[in-house]
């Protein structure tokens, strides 16, 4: 087949999945489990969407499960122009920043018209946190990281000094999502106080 017989859209779309491999290089402040190497945003992306497949019987709610893997395979892609802001940070503020927006604009406008107008309008009903899908999506991106962090005896949060309270109120999002989760969460939270890996 000639070059001039590859359709304009087939293009656009080859160079969005060239142009996404960099968040395979943003690195993330979580570990992998019971490791020293820092997480990827890729892998994040990835083990997200593993967590909704396997644990999606736990939504409140009735949810569109391939909404909630779109969600969570491409929520940190605009990571690749504004960076990962850690959750913890207490300079940025972590919530959806008009840097995010643009890049979420430039990145998936790569893609062919309507493509690109579904990736944004998905990217953006994550990161409001309204919808069943958007609520679970956000109780796995709050989900991993705490169990990376009680694998790694405190992870981040003895790296950063982070305390009890800090924990416990980004964490609680999770409870949005599912309730059944969050009672699990909650006590992962509480037990790590116990052990000694989260300070009061």
């Amino acid at each position: 087949m000639r070059e001039d017989m590859i359709s304009e859209n087939l293009l656009k779309q080859i160079e969005f999945i060239k142009e996404i491999d960099k968040i395979k290089y943003i690195q993330r402040r979580t570990k992998l489990f019971n490791s020293d190497r820092n997480e990827n945003d890729a892998e994040h992306s990835w083990h997200l969407a593993m967590m909704a497949i396997v644990l999606s019987e736990y939504s409140d709610e009735e949810i569109d499960l391939l909404k909630v893997i779109k969600m969570v395979l491409i929520h940190d892609i605009v990571e690749i122009d504004a960076g990962d802001t850690f959750i913890y940070d207490q300079n940025k503020n972590h919530d959806n920043t008009e840097e995010e927006l643009n890049a979420a604009k430039r990145i998936f406008g790569i893609l062919p018209e309507k493509q690109a107008a579904e990736f944004i309008k998905i990217w953006t009903e994550f990161e409001d946190g309204v919808s069943n899908e958007a609520k679970f999506a956000k109780s796995m991106d709050r989900l991993e990281p705490l169990l990376q962090n009680t694998s790694n005896n405190g992870g981040t949060w003895e790296e950063f000094g982070v305390k009890y309270q800090t924990v416990y109120d980004k964490k609680k999002a999770i409870k949005n999502g599912s309730k059944e989760l969050w009672n699990y969460a909650e006590k992962l939270i509480e037990d790590s106080v116990e052990k000694g890996i989260l300070k009061e």
